[in-house]
């Protein structure tokens, strides 16, 4: 169902409007939809500018189609499992500061571009926005983090990395010697290599170092090379999370190096295919060939649906168990964290598991996320899964917490309305 102006109004004469207007009432604008390019029809911009305004809606739903942009697609399932639609979807509502909202208040207050409820794999709701389709592939930021994770987990379980204990540079000669080759698996799995690697978002941190050298910029040196460049520590490894997309990138390139294949080509084989992926998705690719593993897979949002049944069910896709149950027990579970990772002690309000965020409630309940908005939310218990995508504005750490407040109040509201808990 979409959610956004009803077709054809686009381009019609005022008194065609006014007509639809009397019959519908008034049409609603979409949220900062002339800022985010209504009136060029979304344009995507080029490889320099498809981050920015007004091509954030245009470029992150079809990112393989931005000019000098580099992908590397995964293959779909031969056949998509099915998703069916609730045969009478229940109302959704939440509160947020006191005040109560519908699932349709909160797309007319924050830029979402698609949401996605499913409640024991069935579409409870699915909606899209500022003009985008069900076959749009929406990019991730580092919801891509829990994407790697899983196919560390499943790399382990092949006997392709020997041990979550071994250090990166076993597997990734080009890190051998340094403090990134000599952290382990696990310890990256954590975010917790103990480095400090600046992750400010003002353009003159190491992850834009890290993203210049990726995209190839001159003089910015190979990704590797920045890798290398990290020696500064602020704490022993394995003590304390510390978010680093830097230690997701190590992991990328231990998968490729352990296994001879791309990151593309396992998670075709590894988890899109085996779950029943509707459409093709793909990863963005660095300039040393390399998948940014740390926020750059794109899928549609039935898929990022599907990846959300499959760990609300414990990994497995229907008969088949895809991601080890251990595995997503130890990526996903607060009681199985140490201390210092477990919920309001790794942040003030999440925990940090196997690069999921873990929310503070009885009831396992967790979530990938990403920078802008892009959000998998999880409780198994209740079989419940909210997929979110997004195209909010500015980045952590100098963005106004309020859509991350809402968003946080929408998920609880659709533990609330559909018969999840959200106790602590």
């Amino acid at each position: 169902m979409n959610s956004g102006a009803r077709p054809g109004l686009v381009g019609r004469s005022a008194w065609l409007v006014l007509a639809l207007a009397t019959l519908w009432g008034p049409v609603r604008a979409e949220p900062d939809e002339e800022r985010l390019g209504k009136a060029q029809n979304y344009p995507r911009g080029n490889a320099a500018t498809w981050y920015n305004n007004p091509n954030r809606v245009g470029a992150w739903s079809a990112l393989d189609k931005v000019p000098g942009v580099r992908t590397r697609t995964v293959a779909r399932a031969q056949q998509a499992s099915a998703l069916p639609q609730v045969a009478q979807p229940p109302a959704i509502s939440y509160r947020y500061r006191n005040i109560s909202y519908t699932l349709a208040d909160y797309l007319e207050r924050q830029r979402a571009t698609g949401l996605l409820v499913l409640k024991n794999g069935e579409i409870v709701a699915e909606h899209y926005r500022y003009a985008r389709k069900d076959d749009a592939r929406f990019l991730s930021f580092s919801m891509a983090k829990s994407v790697t994770s899983l196919l560390v987990g499943q790399a382990h379980a092949r006997g392709v990395i020997a041990s979550l204990d071994d250090p990166a540079e076993k597997y990734v000669k080009a890190l051998a010697g340094s403090p990134y080759g000599a952290t382990t698996v696990r310890q990256l799995l954590r975010m917790s290599s103990g480095l400090t690697f600046t992750e400010r978002y003002d353009g003159n941190d190491d992850i834009a170092r890290l993203a210049l050298a990726g995209a190839g910029a001159p003089g910015a040196g190979t990704p590797a090379d920045v890798l290398r460049s990290i020696t500064g520590r602020h704490s022993a490894a394995g003590e304390k999370f510390v978010y680093a997309s830097a230690e997701t990138d190590v992991l990328g390139r231990v998968l490729t190096a352990a296994s001879g294949k791309t990151v593309a080509e396992l998670t075709s084989e590894w988890l899109w295919k085996p779950m029943g992926a509707e459409h093709d998705a793909f990863w963005r690719i660095s300039s040393d060939g390399q998948e940014q593993s740390y926020g750059a897979f794109n899928a549609s949002l039935r898929d990022w649906g599907r990846l959300g049944r499959l760990l609300a069910n414990g990994g497995r896709a229907g008969a088949q168990q895809v991601v080890p149950q251990d595995y997503l027990l130890d990526a996903t579970d607060p009681a199985r964290q140490p201390e210092a990772f477990k919920p309001r002690k790794a942040t003030p309000y999440f925990g940090y598991g196997y690069q999921f965020w873990l929310l503070p409630m009885k009831e396992r309940s967790f979530a990938m996320q990403g920078i802008h908005g892009q959000g998998i939310y999880v409780q198994p218990s209740s079989g419940l899964v909210m997929v979110l995508t997004s195209v909010w504005e500015g980045a952590s750490g100098r963005q106004d917490a309020q859509p991350y407040e809402e968003r946080d109040a929408l998920w609880r509201g659709v533990l609330q309305s559909l018969g999840g808990s959200t106790a602590e």
